[in-house]
């Protein structure tokens, strides 16, 4: 188990280390790029295995222990050591990571993105994928910000060599924000590390903010705090995010929205929450207020897309509807209670699930018309998808109605938390201020919901014309797709699965390393 968590997170490096090299002979296949993009699926393949192997073996009876954990001193003098592990709280993400990688270099191989060398593609598709890995796997507080950065690099190329339109201009902004987020985050590590003599995030998790004073640990969430909403991204802040996805190929966007958002939300609940509680607990009716904001602007601003006449794109509509997502998971991180905390968890792997689904069907759509602009699409009467082509018209439905939160589907159970959470608050939070957030949280469900469906309407149904028909979903699509469907109807029906794991991680991280 030791062993397999270090190769989980190493073996995509070194994958995309071969990728730039010759392919060796008789490997190269039928063009010049097959044997690379054969690569690629083969070591994030084997990456799947490995750690759903990984995920087998995990102690389930014992989830919020450390398990699979490697220990070595990297830099003594400051105490940075290479410690890895995982528990019930980083296992699933560990896991998405892997699977929707898999899924998008399979997706490539078949599909791959306008650009140049598919050999630069690879492996910068791999070295993201390694960045994310060891995000969710370090325990070392310095680590967490090299792999938070490492897959800065990757995405901005993803976006600025393989995207569309503009896609110079939004991976610059995508770069010039997380950075400047990144910045401000490297000082509050620092000024724990330097404060409480060590950055082991096991150490500094079981003090509990007993090393640190409350100013310290203030000046801490407030620093480290930006840099992670940055990468959530919470409103104000999440400008960079719609132009990113609009730009970004359908697998950057999904990557983008399926895991890299996750290390923001992922850095409040295993660094934040544990590590500087009375910080936290400071700014949390904050972070709740910035939340719903986010929760209702994002669905507004989907509402304006959608709307006959505005020249909506779809990308760019599933990329705000994610600003409102992840206000959910915010404000169950806000509530600073468990059932707040496994909504955000529950929260983070539907998004990535069904958002990763609905880039894929949004990218499908635009390749099949042409253009991903609304109004183009549906014309006057509607684009009638149903009718051109039903299994792909079917599967946006599904991925349109489990996104706005539909009772058996994944996306319910994590918004519910959430708004359980908000309901009763963590002692010494104000009540009355956190059932308002919870009563415009609860609002921005209804607007989900009419922007969605609305969505489904302009884009599925629609008067037959005298138009051939579409493509409909090809083989390499199906089983592109067919895993996150899957999955989103399995954590809709079996939430048990998944809380399984998280609670009694998060239930140890709110009491103090304390099971």
């Amino acid at each position: 188990m030791q062993f397999l968590l270090a190769f989980i997170v190493v073996i995509p490096l070194i994958g995309a280390v071969a990728a730039l090299l010759p392919a060796p002979p008789g490997l190269k296949g039928t063009g010049p790029g097959q044997a690379v993009l054969r690569h690629g699926v083969t070591v994030t393949g084997a990456v799947l295995v490995a750690a759903i192997v990984l995920a087998a073996g995990f102690d389930h009876d014992h989830p919020s222990t450390m398990q699979a954990t490697t220990d070595i001193s990297w830099i003594p003098a400051l105490d940075v050591r290479i410690h890895l592990g995982i528990d019930g709280i980083s296992l699933p993400l560990l896991v998405l990571t892997a699977l929707l990688t898999f899924l998008c270099a399979l997706y490539s191989y078949f599909k791959l993105p306008a650009g140049p060398s598919p050999k630069a593609f690879v492996a910068l598709l791999l070295v993201l994928e390694s960045g994310t890995l060891a995000t969710f796997a370090v325990l070392d507080l310095l680590l967490f910000f090299l792999a938070f950065e490492m897959v800065l690099i990757p995405m901005y190329f993803l976006i600025a060599r393989w995207g569309g339109a503009q896609r110079q201009a939004a991976a610059w902004k995508f770069i010039l924000y997380t950075l400047l987020g990144s910045v401000v985050m490297l000082l509050g590590l620092l000024l724990i590390g330097l404060k409480s003599g060590t950055f082991d995030m096991v150490a500094l998790a079981t003090d509990n903010g007993r090393g640190l004073t409350s100013s310290v640990q203030v000046i801490a969430v407030l620093a480290i705090g930006i840099g992670l909403a940055v990468k959530t991204p919470m409103w104000p802040l999440h400008s960079w995010l719609p132009d990113a996805h609009t730009a970004a190929p359908t697998v950057g966007s999904v990557l983008l929205a399926g895991v890299l958002l996750k290390m923001g939300t992922y850095g409040f609940v295993r660094i934040l929450l544990p590590i500087t509680p009375d910080g936290m607990h400071t700014f949390a009716p904050y972070l709740a207020a910035f939340a719903v904001v986010g929760i209702i602007y994002g669905s507004l601003a989907c509402l304006a897309l959608v709307r006959p006449g505005s020249k909506g794109d779809l990308k760019r509509l599933i990329a705000y509807s994610s600003v409102g997502h992840m206000g959910f998971v915010l404000l169950g991180i806000a509530s600073m209670t468990p059932t707040g905390v496994n909504g955000a968890l529950f929260a983070n792997i539907a998004h990535g699930l069904i958002t990763g689904l609905l880039f894929f069907l949004v990218g499908a759509v635009k390749d099949r018309y042409g253009t991903a602009d609304l109004d183009t699409l549906s014309g006057a009467t509607g684009a009638a998808l149903y009718g051109r082509a039903p299994r792909l018209g079917g599967l946006l439905a599904f991925a349109a109605v489990a996104s706005l939160g539909l009772p058996g589907l994944a996306g319910f159970w994590g918004e519910m938390l959430a708004l359980f959470g908000s309901f009763d608050p963590a002692d010494g939070l104000s009540r009355p201020a956190f059932l308002t957030f919870m009563s415009i949280a609860a609002f921005g469900t209804l607007l989900t919901a009419a922007y969605m469906l609305m969505l489904v309407r302009r884009v599925c149904m629609g008067e037959k014309r005298e138009e051939p028909q579409l493509a409909d979903v090809q083989t390499y699509e199906f089983a592109a797709w067919t895993p996150l469907v899957g999955l989103t109807v399995l954590a809709g029906l079996w939430p048990a699965a998944l809380l399984g794991l998280t609670d009694p991680a998060v239930q140890k991280l709110l009491a103090g390393g304390k099971s």
